[in-house]
């Protein structure tokens, strides 16, 4: 569990880096707004010691190149690889480099091999991941985001094969989606959103529950979110397997947490548990009327507080007066 002392280190990085650096491997000076960032985003395969640039210049890298504005390559826009098994003997040294620029190309080659060779880049999981990590710690912000749009296209590649990996993945993700940066926190959230679709929910689930009670409200909310997002993908069978006591027990909790993100999280699981339960027993959302026993009321009062399980209710029936008012 991250502590809140190792968020506000992350969160007093510089808001911009904008010193002039003519060092040997090609530190530019560039600007950070938006999807822009202050390097080149793709580094051309055809020869990674150039650049491109917003306008088509090509330069070298090891020049320096003074307020110049670039963009992130969005992973549909990322073309193939012209030597793959060279690529895959740079990646790991890549990753460890000193050269920042060098760690945002190989990084980029991450992801397209994630898209075009995932079989060959497989059995490089194991030790790749950490490095992925590594560059997520980076205090750089083009490193930062590009290994976060990496994390994304792992994802997509390798769905539950991830699964022994993903804590230290998972972690970082939280901490760069609570930041203050907002491009960087876009992008996480983009990533978690990839992960939640991609990774078997009854493998993600018990990965993210610890994280909705972290001392941080907005690493909770974080985690809120994707739990929420992910506990639908289940299904009616896969809820009542994983154990539809154990979800309304974590929405429950949420219901009351610091943040409106958390709670609007809780109202949405809820809902959804409300109607896997009552589909479950062939009750009807729109009849009052229920079988005592076997009523939503009386499931909350029997797996809840009372006080949780009055604020579960109260969610509810609201909602279910919508459903009735709008009929």
């Amino acid at each position: 569990m991250m502590s809140g002392n190792a968020l506000r280190d992350l969160n007093t990085l510089p808001a911009s880096e904008r010193k002039n650096d003519s060092s040997s491997k090609g530190n530019f000076t560039k600007t950070c707004n938006g999807n822009t960032i202050e390097i080149v985003e793709e580094l051309q395969k055809k020869n990674p010691s150039s650049v491109c640039i917003n306008g088509g210049e090509t330069v070298n890298a090891a020049v320096e190149v003074a307020n110049s504005e670039v963009e992130y390559i969005e992973s549909e826009n990322l073309g193939d690889l012209e030597d793959v098994n060279t690529c895959l003997e740079k990646l790991l040294p890549g990753l460890e480099s000193k050269d920042w620029v060098l760690v945002v190309e190989t990084l980029n080659n991450v992801r397209r091999l994630s898209i075009f060779h995932r079989e060959e880049m497989h059995s490089m999981l194991g030790d790749l991941i950490p490095l992925v990590v590594k560059s997520l710690k980076n205090p750089r912000s083009a490193v930062c985001k590009t290994a976060i749009m990496t994390s994304a296209d792992i994802f997509s590649a390798y769905n539950d094969d991830l699964i022994e990996f993903l804590d230290p993945l998972l972690v970082q993700l939280l901490l760069k989606s609570s930041q203050d940066k907002r491009f960087v926190c876009e992008a996480a959230e983009r990533a978690l959103e990839v992960m939640t679709t991609s990774v078997f929910p009854m493998s993600l689930l018990p990965k993210l529950q610890p994280y909705l009670k972290n001392r941080n409200p907005r690493i909770r909310a974080k985690a809120s979110i994707c739990f929420s997002r992910s506990v639908p993908r289940l299904g009616v069978e896969g809820i009542q397997e994983y154990g539809i006591d154990k979800l309304i027990q974590v929405a429950a909790s949420q219901l009351s947490d610091q943040l409106p993100e958390s709670r609007e999280a809780a109202r949405t699981l809820l809902l959804e548990l409300q109607t896997v339960y009552e589909k479950s027993y062939g009750l009807s959302t729109t009849i009052p009327e229920q079988p005592e026993m076997n009523s939503w009321e009386h499931f909350c009062q029997s797996k809840l507080s009372p006080l949780s399980a009055q604020a579960v209710l109260r969610v509810t029936n609201i909602a279910r007066e919508g459903l009735v008012i709008g009929s």
